[in-house]
């Protein structure tokens, strides 16, 4: 739901409307009593994930993102992996900043060296001058 371009409250609507049996009774439970104002999809989430997925799950996760790199990767599917992965690690990129200079940092030396001088801080113009730089260095290669 968090790609999705959606408001928050269309979030919350909308995944609330796709929990069924079990799942839908758990959330009637959790409302009760809730203020309406509470009620939301950041809300939900932590609710969810303290419900049904472990901690040592999103742990697990969590430091996956953290020894990411880039490897052999290419930039798009290294990009995919980290916005992935980076759902599980919030608090380590909660700025357009901390999402740059991780995504860089992950980066193979040889690409990180043509791209890091120019300081980069918004997270769709690094990408795309990654891989523009990625496409020019296999040309050049």
């Amino acid at each position: 739901m968090d790609d999705l371009n959606c408001t928050p409250e269309q979030k919350l609507k909308g995944v609330v409307s796709l929990l069924r049996d079990e799942a839908y009774q758990w959330w009637l439970t959790i409302i009760e009593g809730i203020q309406p104002d509470w009620l939301t999809w950041e809300f939900f989430k932590i609710a969810f994930q303290g419900k049904y997925v472990g901690a040592s799950y999103v742990d697990a996760w969590r430091r996956e993102f953290r020894n990411l790199t880039q490897g052999d990767k290419s930039v798009a599917k290294y990009e995919a992996k980290f916005l992935r992965l980076s759902h599980y690690a919030r608090g380590m990129v909660a700025t357009e900043y901390e999402h740059c200079v991780r995504f860089e940092d992950g980066f193979k030396y040889g690409l990180r060296v043509l791209i890091a001088p120019k300081g980069e801080r918004d997270f769709a113009a690094l990408v795309d001058k990654a891989k523009i730089t990625e496409d020019v260095k296999h040309t050049e290669g």
